[in-house]
């Protein structure tokens, strides 16, 4: 299994699920992690290995992942109603007759 190194964001999340819920074996399992490696990184977090970063207050890494798809799904819809307007106009200019079939 190769290692992996995961991002203080990532590990922060983690131990914050793993602080609300109590149970770090089920927090391990819902991201694929080893139960040891969470329990480890909540240690580390109580002292202070992280800085002082409260995880009561930290965002959720889902939402942030939804917002961005959501930016992305905005703009690829309205590039394809630009190209579907191109095409129509196309269309109007150069073949009228099949404007009819189009509607």
């Amino acid at each position: 299994m190769p290692r992996t190194k995961h991002s203080k964001e990532f590990k922060l999340q983690v131990i914050k699920e793993a602080t609300e819920t109590g149970n770090k074996t089920l927090v391990a399992r819902r991201y694929n992690l080893n139960a040891n490696m969470v329990s480890r990184w909540c240690t580390e977090y109580k002292n202070g290995h992280y800085g002082d970063v409260d995880v009561a207050v930290l965002p959720d890494l889902d939402a942030k992942e939804l917002s961005k798809e959501n930016e992305k799904l905005k703009t690829l819809l309205g590039e394809k109603d630009l190209e579907i307007a191109i095409l129509r106009d196309l269309i109007k200019k150069k073949n009228p007759h099949l404007l009819k079939n189009l509607k």
